[in-house]
């Protein structure tokens, strides 16, 4: 393996264990009510490959997302500019359960494969948007790095179903 190939592969590893550790408390909760973020709480700092938790007041533009169960986005694609901050409206237009989760594929996949093996595990990140159907969220997000991400319903089946969509971040 190359010293690329290594930095990733360790990458993985790591992230896998981060979601792994986490997953008993958000397992634990499953039959509860989701509980969201409110105007008091306060914005998380952490730093992601993709980005970090926008300012709800600093966002820039509004972009609509639309999930339904025929495994698809209402948008498959979507582009923004380094350091600009984007308010997702998620709507459920299904009859199950839904999520958008934004990630780096890497992160995506090894987050889907936690789910299979804890399939009523709910999320409560800044990234994540857990909607029930009919329902809608909001999410604020703040891509701080040029590249490509992507969002994806990490719900199990849904992901291998084709339910991924990709965030194409220009330099500002």
């Amino acid at each position: 393996m190359n010293k690329q190939t290594t930095i990733k592969a360790l990458s993985a590893i790591v992230m896998s264990l981060t979601v792994a550790i986490g997953a008993s408390a958000a397992y634990a909760h499953s039959g509860e009510t989701h509980k969201k973020a409110t105007a008091n709480t306060p914005i998380s700092t952490d730093e992601h490959a993709f980005g970090k938790q926008g300012d709800p007041k600093k966002a820039t533009r509004t972009i609509s997302i639309d999930m339904a169960d025929t495994m698809r986005f209402g948008r498959a694609d979507i582009t923004v500019k380094e350091g600009e901050t984007i308010k997702f409206v998620v709507t459920n237009k299904g009859k199950m359960m839904h999520e958008m989760v934004i990630g780096t594929m890497d992160e995506l996949k090894a987050h889907g494969e936690l789910m299979k093996k804890h399939p009523g595990m709910e999320h409560d990140e800044p990234y994540m948007s857990h909607v029930s159907p009919g329902k809608k969220e909001e999410m604020v997000w703040q891509f701080t790095k040029a590249g490509e991400f992507y969002y994806a319903c990490l719900i199990p089946g849904h992901f291998e179903a084709g339910m991924v969509g990709k965030i194409k971040v220009t330099k500002g």
